[in-house]
């Protein structure tokens, strides 16, 4: 047989035992997934329990890997501890090496009876369970046969000058070996797999011992780094179980590295077997980690979740932060929270006003998607500061309480409107903008921007003369609404100035131009609503304006 033949045969039987091993596991899942699932949820409720089921379950299914994204997926949901199934886990990993014991026995003849009986099962059952029973019995079959072909492959290489060359140079450097098995193991997804490859290149006397040995070592921790690669997109929660089972497996199979030598001599002289020498210390291996990590399970557990946090939950900004219902039967305290939220939902219609400037500046199609989002969260705490003074205003409430509660919920309806401004007439204006792709004059433009930065320093001001009730700043509140309305009008004029000298930018934009003038108006006079109350009790207001002497101050 030739180089290349031998690589191709080799290469064969193990992709024969890679598909075994995933029918056997499939077979499991569908004759017995919800029972299996149901079992370790039910008795894994304390370290000795959970250690047994996770060693049962897994020599069933024959996958450590499967084993160890049920746990994940159990802890994520809160079914069970981390504790537990770390616990688990280590019941899980000697169970793979159970399956490498029963499977190393002299039974490979097995395979035809398996197969053929498995074959007949799986095209006479209609149900899913009854051919479970038959994927398991064919893949256990493929995997016994697959056991003999890798056998039978590696015979020639004992009497390869090339491999044993490649070998002499590798039985020297045990770490890259290990790290070999580590990769191909994480590629494979299946240790049991590598571990079984092992096995039989060792009994056709291909491997020396050493280096079966770190081989062995590097299957172990690539065993546990492919649950770990396949939950890299899951919660922190999910990922810790992997993330214990590598750490108490590679911290004990990188200082075994270096013993492999001493090893393998101590293990030849109790089994002289190289093929039952590399399913023995497989074992040997598993049940170390387990006896010295089962009492530390809370340990590793607490090192898994310093090292992978929660990660810190998103802020959702249409959710009230300071609507506190045990106080709501003290309508001070209950005000006094009401009015906190208000200038929260006071924060957010500011960052729409700033952003949607921005919007019509550079056309930013996603600042304006965040602008219309924003909107959604402004309704959202509009309605339940809404709710919440209902439920406060039914308790018994001073006249000054009751004023106080309608200036709030009118601010808050005035604020709601501005959102509503923002998104449902400026940001219409602003896809109208840039799907025509539009452009402001330069004079256009700067009114615009002082017109918006006057809206933006009333917002400000507004919000100052809720929060304190000051006459003076109410005063100077509602002066700006005069002023703007100046700058409005001084705006329109020069508008139609440069219509009338045929610009063409401003011909292009005139109707966007005029209404953006016209919205920026009406959020300041929701703006500068909130001073009338303000005014009107301090005596300043006669037929809804300001007097003449209260201006004149």
């Amino acid at each position: 047989m030739s180089g290349t033949e031998l690589i191709i045969s080799l290469l064969a039987g193990v992709a024969l035992l890679l598909w075994g091993v995933r029918m056997v596991r499939t077979g499991m899942t569908r004759a017995f997934g919800s029972a299996l699932r149901n079992i370790l949820g039910t008795y894994a409720r304390n370290r000795l329990g959970a250690f047994g089921i996770g060693l049962i379950i897994t020599s069933i299914l024959q996958s450590s890997t499967a084993t160890a994204l049920l746990l994940s997926s159990f802890v994520s949901r809160g079914l069970i501890s981390l504790s537990i199934a770390l616990a688990a886990i280590l019941g899980a990993d000697i169970g793979t090496a159970v399956a490498a014991q029963i499977l190393s026995l002299d039974v490979k003849w097995l395979w035809s009876p398996l197969v053929a009986v498995g074959v007949a099962i799986f095209l006479s059952s209609g149900g899913d369970k009854q051919r479970g029973f038959g994927r398991i019995a064919i893949g256990l079959g493929l995997m016994l046969l697959a056991l003999l072909h890798i056998g039978m492959a590696a015979e020639p290489l004992r009497d390869s000058a090339l491999f044993r060359s490649l070998l002499s140079g590798l039985g020297g450097e045990p770490a890259l070996g290990f790290l070999i098995a580590v990769l191909m193991t994480w590629l494979a997804h299946s240790s049991l797999s590598i571990v079984l490859l092992i096995m039989s290149l060792a009994a056709a006397s291909a491997l020396p011992g050493p280096l079966a040995l770190a081989l062995v070592l590097g299957a172990n921790v690539g065993g546990a780094i492919a649950p770990l690669a396949a939950l890299s997109g899951s919660p922190a929660v999910a990922r810790r179980v992997a993330l214990g089972n590598l750490g108490m497996r590679a911290t004990l199979a990188l200082p075994a590295i270096l013993l492999v030598a001493l090893a393998a001599q101590w293990l030849s002289a109790i089994t002289p077997d190289p093929g039952r020498l590399v399913v023995n210390f497989h074992i040997a291996f598993n049940m170390l980690v387990a006896l010295i990590y089962l009492p530390l399970v809370d340990v590793v557990a607490n090192l898994a979740t310093r090292i992978l946090p929660d990660a810190p939950a998103p802020i959702d900004v249409s959710q009230p932060r300071y609507l506190d219902t045990n106080v709501v039967d003290t309508p001070s305290e209950a005000l006094a929270c009401a009015m906190r939220e208000t200038l929260n939902l006071g924060d957010r219609v500011a960052d729409m006003l700033r952003k949607s400037l921005i919007v019509f500046e550079k056309s930013d199609q996603r600042l304006l998607k965040e602008v219309e989002r924003s909107d959604n969260a402004v309704d959202t705490l509009h309605e339940a500061i809404k709710h919440y003074l209902v439920k406060v205003s039914k308790g018994e409430l001073t006249d000054e309480e009751g004023r106080r509660s309608v200036e709030i919920l009118s601010f808050v309806t005035n604020l709601e409107h501005i959102g509503d401004i923002i998104d449902k007439n400026l940001m219409e204006l602003a896809v109208k903008k840039i799907r025509n792709r539009y452009t402001f004059s330069v004079e256009g433009r700067d009114e615009i921007r002082e017109l918006h930065a006057r809206v933006m320093d009333n917002l400000r001001l507004a919000f100052n003369v809720f929060a304190t009730r000051d006459v003076a700043l109410a005063r100077r509140l509602l002066a700006e609404k005069t002023a703007m309305r100046g700058a409005e009008i001084a705006a329109v004029d020069n508008h139609y100035a440069r219509l009338r000298e045929s610009r063409r930018e401003s011909i292009e934009t005139s109707s966007i131009h005029l209404d953006v003038i016209r919205d920026l108006k009406r959020i300041n006079s929701h703006l500068t609503a909130v001073a009338y109350p303000i005014l009107e009790a301090a005596a300043e207001l006669h037929d809804s304006r300001l007097r003449i002497s209260a201006i004149r101050r």
